[in-house]
């Protein structure tokens, strides 16, 4: 069956044609125990995310009790590839502007972080494969449609297409506490800001192969911002950095 609010569709032989069909697919949910070996091997064939779930959780995924045994949340836009965001840069004519969200679960940060990074001319998004929401519709519907326009990639290992970057000449800034304040940042150029996730910053191997940190400053008693916010600001700070 097919859940036109959520994107998503249960059921084995609804979820093995959507496979077959070559839709783009955000994740495929497999019940623990269930002998569904056909589906696991065409999501792998596809380089679909497998996320195994309880029986309890996979009904309260689909509304349903009668799922039997897997569901497909289908992504709510395409995606595209790192490529398509470098040559969408020199496309414009400009250095390379991207945002790169650093396992953001919450798809209502992810969604206000593709909208203000379409508003503010970035070139694209990079988001990981695992511990990330995806383009699902909740991440459409809060970015406002922006997650249309926006390229957003899908990678399997950050690190790497952090390397790959700063091979391509683009300077990757992180955003850290304690970071080195953004005044101090010469943001023209090639740039590539690394967004934390929401409980735990950016990851050790991510944060050691950043180029540089930065921080906002902070006068009040709450010593951090949510994510999507000081990514914005940081948007705009590289916005008035490249004219």
């Amino acid at each position: 069956m097919d859940n036109q609010e959520t994107n998503l569709i249960y059921g084995k032989n609804a979820v093995t044609e959507t496979l077959n069909s070559g839709r783009e697919i955000d994740t495929v949910y497999i019940q623990k125990g269930a002998a569904l070996s056909k589906i696991v091997a065409l999501a792998k064939q596809n380089g679909v995310v497998i996320k195994e779930v309880s029986d309890e959780r996979l009904t309260a995924i689909c509304g349903t009790p009668k799922h039997g045994g897997t569901a497909a949340e289908l992504a709510a836009a395409s995606y595209s590839t790192v490529e398509d965001i470098l040559a969408n840069a020199e496309q414009r004519g400009k250095p390379p502007f991207i945002i790169i969200a650093d396992e953001i679960e919450d798809p209502h940060n992810l969604g206000a972080i593709i909208r203000t990074a379409e508003a503010a001319g970035a070139d694209g998004l990079i988001i990981p494969k695992r511990r990330s929401a995806s383009l699902n519709a909740t991440v459409f519907k809060t970015s406002a449609g922006a997650a249309a326009w926006l390229k957003v990639a899908r990678v399997a290992n950050l690190v790497d297409t952090i390397k790959r970057l700063k091979e391509a000449g683009v300077w990757v800034y992180g955003m850290e506490a304690d970071g080195t304040p953004i005044a101090q940042a010469d943001l023209s150029g090639a740039v590539a800001l690394v967004v934390g996730s929401e409980g735990f910053g950016l990851g050790r191997l991510v944060r050691e192969n950043c180029d540089m940190t930065l921080s906002l400053p902070m006068f009040g008693k709450v010593n951090s911002l949510n994510a999507s916010v000081s990514a914005g600001i940081i948007m705009y700070e590289v916005v008035k950095h490249r004219g």
